[in-house]
């Protein structure tokens, strides 16, 4: 069954959507924005352990790869190709999933803020311009300061390279495929989809203030 996209448009008016690649303050703005205009929080890979419950090899093979490894050792010895292929997979494979737990939580009539990974193509279909925005840095910043975020998954990963036999292979490995996923191609594809788009340039200096202020003009948000 395919859901008309007027149909999807409707349920998802109160959603607002970031997107963008790593290290460009994506969590950070939702945090803020969720605060300050009093927004549900959907954080990235909100509903994922749910997700798993359901998802199953035939349909969602990559998933199942995380949830099913042997080990994180499975997750980092991939080369850099067999890594995107199945980031570009599982982001794929998770869009319906989220779209369903989007309508799911649209129930509570409030305005969300989300942390996603969907695609460019799929927000032109669900989403007013006006609800989407794309954060981007540079792929030194995305790549090179991945783990200096403090969150669980990165700081897990973290531990399972200074396990394997040799740590700075692992690590160099898993750089490449950040490398990989954070492309120039891919940081073009973004600054090219004609949606509204912020680039941290400046990693020396507090911006988060003047970062959220142009959001919320972007998005149209009144404090409540």
């Amino acid at each position: 069954m395919q859901i008309a996209d007027n149909v999807l448009r409707g349920y998802l008016k109160d959603c607002y959507f970031i997107t963008g690649t790593a290290y460009a303050g994506k969590s950070t703005m939702c945090a803020m924005l969720a605060e300050r205009y009093s927004m549900l929080h959907c954080e990235e890979n909100y509903g994922t352990d749910y997700y798993f419950t359901i998802a199953d090899r035939q349909n969602q093979p990559n998933l199942c790869f995380l949830r099913d490894m042997a080990s994180w050792q499975d997750y980092l010895n991939r080369t850099p190709e067999e890594y995107e292929r199945w980031s570009k997979g599982s982001a794929a494979e998770v869009a319906d999933f989220e779209l369903a737990e989007l309508i799911r939580r649209s129930a509570q009539g409030r305005p969300m803020i989300v942390d996603t990974n969907l695609s460019c193509k799929t927000l032109r279909r669900i989403a007013d311009p006006q609800h989407v925005a794309i954060l981007l840095s540079p792929q030194s910043l995305s790549v090179d300061r991945w783990f200096e975020r403090p969150d669980p998954e990165k700081q897990r990963i973290l531990q399972e390279i200074a396990k394997n036999p040799d740590p700075e292979a692992a690590l160099a490995n898993f750089r490449e495929c950040l490398a990989r996923v954070n492309s120039p191609e891919q940081y073009q594809a973004y600054l090219n989809s004609g949606f509204f788009t912020l680039i941290r340039k400046d990693e020396d200096r507090d911006t988060r203030e003047e970062m959220l202020a142009a959001l919320a003009a972007h998005f149209g948000l009144e404090p409540r």
